[in-house]
């Protein structure tokens, strides 16, 4: 098929649509950076689109809660629209705030849009920007595939990212196999001690996706490394490594190109 159609919704405050349109353009997508207000009014159409992006910053200031305005006025204007989109079983990625985002819309972790039944509350710590090293589960994720057992060293930069929910939720999502990423220690394994955790999650939960394993939050920017030289240790890696991120995006490029 020709070029998977990507939509990296952009409104006030977003600061990362740029790296990750430049991420998903990188693995061989068509993109374009839509506004909200593009699709409010029309002139932008979903069904246009075979993966929506909602990339890292502070949609409207982080006002009343992170992600918070922008997820309402996703469920309130848009919400036919995005079930439209979901329904069709095409992809999403939510990125730091973009994550924050789906958990307050309800799409994750339950694909239950107006019911929040996870949140990403304040670091137990302080405003973290630093790289950490990320452990991928085995799950049925589209973003992963191929991917189960390996680690990942990727940046993190949020203030609010400490993944929180009740035990019966927190179980659900163990018992569906729906954690994607957990923060590791050195010795690889996953650890809720700072620094490893930079935020205090419970279970070390870095991401999670729905129960399809095609709509995926998670904290730490991938689109942050794409490019080899975008490591600090890059000048150590081995010739011809492929930059951790970046398989993230070709996952989802891969995937919705057979759709």
């Amino acid at each position: 098929m020709k070029k998977p159609r990507v939509c990296v919704l952009r409104t006030d405050g977003i600061n990362c649509d740029e790296e990750t349109f430049y991420a998903f353009e990188k693995a061989g997508a068509d993109c374009r950076l839509v506004h909200v207000n593009q699709l409010r009014r029309s002139s932008e159409k979903l069904a246009s689109y075979h993966i929506l992006v909602l990339p890292g910053g502070f949609s409207y200031g982080d006002d009343v809660h992170s992600g918070k305005i922008l997820a309402v006025e996703l469920t309130s204007f848009l919400r036919e629209q995005l079930e439209a989109f979901v329904d069709a079983g095409k992809l999403v990625l939510g990125i730091c705030d973009g994550f924050q985002v789906l958990v307050r819309t309800g799409l994750l972790p339950n694909r239950n849009l107006g019911e929040i039944k996870t949140t990403l509350i304040a670091n137990e710590s302080h405003f973290e920007c630093r790289w950490v090293n990320l452990l991928i589960e085995g799950s049925h994720c589209v973003f992963t595939r191929g991917m189960g057992g390996s680690q990942l060293s990727i940046q993190v930069a949020h203030g609010e990212g400490k993944f929180f929910t009740d035990p019966a939720t927190l179980q659900e999502i163990e018992n569906r196999g729906q954690v994607v990423f957990r923060y590791a220690g050195a010795d690889g394994r996953p650890t809720v001690l700072y620094p490893a955790n930079p935020n205090g999650s419970l279970n070390a939960i870095a991401g999670i996706c729905d129960s399809t394993g095609r709509i995926m939050g998670m904290m730490p920017h991938p689109e942050r490394y794409i490019e080899r030289t975008q490591h600090p240790n890059w000048r150590r890696m081995p010739a011809g490594t492929v930059p951790h991120g970046l398989t993230i995006f070709l996952n989802a490029v891969d995937y919705a190109r057979q759709m």
